[in-house]
């Protein structure tokens, strides 16, 4: 029988952003990074074999028109969400990940591990929301 290895979970009784927990977020961040240019790379090769398809009928060329700029802002916010995980790597490297951009402060283990790509403390997210909310209110 072959021993289950335990899964480790970042710890609030370890030192912040000690190397465990860098180790951690950098594995999840590729993680997330592979699944994301696997379902893409997969959602091309699926959809390019009907581009070659050319319909007269106006109903299913709109349509088509449709779904195709649905799957570009799918792709586009897929590509931006890389940029934001390329981001938080580099972060990583430099020692700034896990830090607040605004206050500098400790992000939170919980935020980041629901988040990984956070760059606010829940509480500098917040203003942030409500100073934009009050922007598009007036």
């Amino acid at each position: 029988m072959r021993k289950k290895s335990k899964v480790y979970i970042p710890s609030t009784k370890e030192k912040y952003m000690c190397s465990k927990h860098k180790k951690y977020f950098t594995n999840e961040l590729i993680r997330w990074k592979k699944e994301i240019i696997k379902s893409n790379n997969l959602g091309n090769i699926l959809n390019s074999s009907d581009d070659n398809v050319s319909s007269a009928d106006v109903v299913d060329q709109a349509s088509s028109y449709t779904d195709k700029s649905v799957e570009m802002r799918a792709l586009n916010r897929s590509r931006k969400l890389v940029e934001k995980i390329d981001s938080a790597l580099r972060r990583i490297k430099d020692g700034t990940y896990g830090y607040c951009e605004e206050t500098s402060e400790p992000i939170g283990l919980k935020r980041l591990m629901a988040r990984p790509i956070a760059t606010l403390s829940i509480e500098a997210q917040e203003k942030h929301e409500r100073d934009e909310k009050i922007y598009v209110d007036d």
